[in-house]
């Protein structure tokens, strides 16, 4: 993978203007509708039961996310991700807060087990709980970061079947046999709620345009983290309300060119060094 590639994804979208249909919570959905808009992708909500399967056999991609989650929203992610399998729509999700209750446990392994997740994101924790092992979670945040996030991303690519996003200080890409790690970022991305939730769903868009999700998701991921760091630029003393407004304008102004000069990702199993761009979601 180059950055010719990344960037000629990054047009995709803008050029396509994926429909992104998502079933996210409601601490972020308006953060998350702005963000698709800026990014230059075609958000839609559409959690009633009625109609999620007739709009995921529509969409480019459908991204599930059970931060707020409750059992009439998580039929209707069943029936929406059953609806996209069958129409080969792509399925993103994000387990958000997996491993701070059994419920939400329960639920993510639910999901993974009755439909077929194209790409999970998650922070450690959460993907670490999906797949069986402990992992210390408080609330929906993940705590502090023991183990080795590689191995960790290649076993549960394995057991899930599917490309698994980890994100963190530095993110992890693999699909259990090819992994990238992406360094993009700043830390005051871990300051503004929604930020991964947004994330995700931004994957969802660039999956929407693109086959190879392995190059999908490191696209994404760059593109997010470059306009983090532009947005940082601008606004990191005045802090996060300054930072997240910012952001939403840096991420439809992210180019090309941004992504052939800054984009900071390397194939393999070992991360960066470089302690500049700690962060994250």
């Amino acid at each position: 993978m180059d950055k010719i590639s990344l960037s000629e994804t990054l047009e995709r979208v803008r050029v396509v203007n994926p429909l992104v249909h998502n079933i996210t919570n409601v601490v972020v959905t308006n953060f998350t509708a702005n963000g698709l808009l800026a990014l230059g992708a075609s958000p839609v909500m559409a959690y009633a039961a009625e109609e999620a399967a007739d709009m995921a056999k529509i969409a480019s991609s459908l991204v599930l996310n059970i931060g707020t989650l409750n059992p009439q929203t998580v039929d209707s992610m069943i029936i929406a991700g059953k609806a996209a399998n069958e129409a080969g729509v792509p399925v993103i999700f994000d387990p958000v807060g997996a491993g701070a209750t059994r419920y939400r446990t329960d639920t993510a392994q639910k999901i993974m087990s009755e439909i077929r997740v194209s790409v999970i994101r998650g922070n450690a924790a959460e993907i670490a709980n999906v797949v069986g092992e402990t992992w210390e979670i408080k609330g929906v945040d993940a705590g502090e970061t023991k183990g080795n996030i590689v191995d960790l991303a290649i076993t549960a690519a394995q057991k899930l079947n599917c490309v698994v996003v980890i994100t963190g200080k530095e993110d992890c890409v693999t699909d259990g046999k090819t992994t990238y790690r992406v360094a993009n970022g700043h830390p005051i991305m871990t300051k503004v709620t929604g930020m991964g939730c947004l994330l995700t769903s931004v994957i969802g868009a660039f999956a929407g345009v693109e086959k190879n999700l392995i190059t999908a998701s490191v696209a994404a991921l760059s593109t997010y983290g470059i306009a983090a760091e532009k947005a940082a630029a601008k606004t990191v003393e005045q802090g996060p309300g300054s930072f997240q407004i910012e952001f939403l304008n840096q991420l439809s102004l992210v180019s090309s060119d941004d992504l052939n000069l800054n984009a900071a990702y390397k194939k393999g199993g070992n991360f960066y060094e470089k302690g500049t761009n700690n962060r994250r979601i």
